[in-house]
């Protein structure tokens, strides 16, 4: 990796801005749902500490479109990072972000110390990455240090603006994204299999033109399943489709068929008449659906066939549900899938971020994955091969 490392910078006695990705789910009642994020934040946060540092952290919460919004507020995760680190967070809860309250404080800090800044994304200079906020987030420190890898596709003023300002450097978290991904796409051990599911083929088309040059075998699942279903031909239903992609899918079948690129579709579906768990459902051939019903979840031939694949393969990513995990009666073929994962321990696996990272946790096999992104968004622009603006505007070595 080329980019500048905690290791390569000396942060003894300094005062340093991290950019964590503190975009936690939060219930009505102020109360975190899922700490996952902060809690891989810890690793970085601990160290800087342990080296004698006083901290100055960021995060956006949400979209509060460039306004103060109370329930936006970083406050519930001020708490549980305290919690978690058993120390006293000092939470800055100042609609504009920077003002002088927030610059003395800033100026007093000791070795050691730790402030939260209120929600980065209460100003709108921030998702435009424009005026003078950068600036005055990097008058508050020494160094910045960028954890987020969940922004990292995005370039804003506390992610990218700021390294203008600012010797910079990426923490562990990222760091960790980076190594881990980066080999699985540059450096694979094969084959490496590449398991796609969730709603829309239009959010993966990036990454299957991506995949058609370096995986062996991709294997679709989900909603997006019936639009390369009904690219052959078949009847899908009331299943959710892409109209508008049914072409791009034959041809990106065409492809992968051209690079012999083994491309699984689904060879049996579990069908409903109504998007319920509790509804009446069967399984029928792919090929079979009929036409008042709607496919929810891939059958067991498929769960077997891709669970074939899966066994033999040496690197693994995976994006996307299978189906409709969140009912209980439509999650087989997800949880089935998350579970052939983890039983190949000879495998590399990454999982990458949002529902496909809920259903692993849900299965409770999060431990017997090799990494769980923290970012859906930017790890799919990251299997896209495209270049991360806020990881691109670190310091390099």
């Amino acid at each position: 990796m080329n980019k500048k490392t905690l290791k390569d910078i000396d942060v003894k006695g300094k005062k340093i801005l991290v950019r964590c990705d503190f975009n936690v789910p939060v219930d009505e009642n102020g109360n975190i749902t899922d700490d996952t994020r902060i809690i891989s934040s810890l690793p970085t946060i601990n160290y800087l500490l342990d080296e004698g540092a006083s901290l100055i952290l960021m995060s956006h919460l949400g979209r509060p479109k460039g306004k103060a919004d109370k329930r936006y507020s970083l406050m519930p995760v001020a708490k549980r990072l305290g919690e978690l680190l058993n120390k006293n967070i000092v939470f800055e809860d100042c609609s504009t972000v920077v003002d002088d309250k927030v610059r003395k404080k800033a100026s007093e800090l000791k070795s050691g110390d730790v402030i939260l800044l209120q929600n980065t994304r209460f100003r709108k200079e921030e998702t435009k990455n424009s005026g003078n906020f950068a600036k005055e987030l990097s008058s508050l420190g020494e160094i910045f240090v960028n954890d987020a890898f969940g922004t990292a596709h995005r370039a804003h003023s506390s992610n990218v603006g700021i390294c203008a300002y600012l010797p910079s450097a990426v923490g562990f978290l990222v760091e960790k994204e980076i190594e881990v991904m980066g080999n699985a796409v540059e450096n694979p051990k094969r084959p490496l299999t590449a398991i796609l599911g969730g709603s829309k083929v239009s959010d993966k088309i990036g990454v299957i033109e991506n995949l058609l040059n370096i995986a062996d075998n991709i294997l679709i699942g989900g909603g997006m399943a019936y639009t390369f279903l009904k690219s052959k031909g078949y009847s899908t239903g009331t299943s959710i489709l892409e109209e508008d992609k049914v072409d791009l899918a034959g041809q990106l079948m065409e492809k992968a068929g051209n690079k012999n690129i083994n491309l699984m579709l689904p060879a049996d579906i579990v069908v409903a008449k109504e998007l319920e768990n509790n509804t009446e459902y069967y399984t029928t051939d792919a090929d079979k659906i009929p036409e008042n019903f709607m496919g929810l979840d891939i059958g067991d031939k498929t769960i077997e066939l891709f669970g074939k694949v899966i066994k033999e393969s040496k690197t693994i990513i995976w994006n996307g549900p299978l189906g409709v995990f969140e009912m209980d009666n439509f999650a087989k073929g997800t949880n089935s899938i998350a579970r052939f994962i983890a039983e190949n321990k000879r495998a590399i696996s990454i999982v990458g971020g949002g529902d496909s990272a809920s259903a692993v946790k849900k299965t409770g096999l999060e431990d017997q994955i090799t990494h769980i992104s923290t970012g859906g968004g930017a790890s799919l622009e990251f299997l896209e091969g495209k270049i991360l603006p806020g990881i691109d505007a670190v310091d390099n070595k």
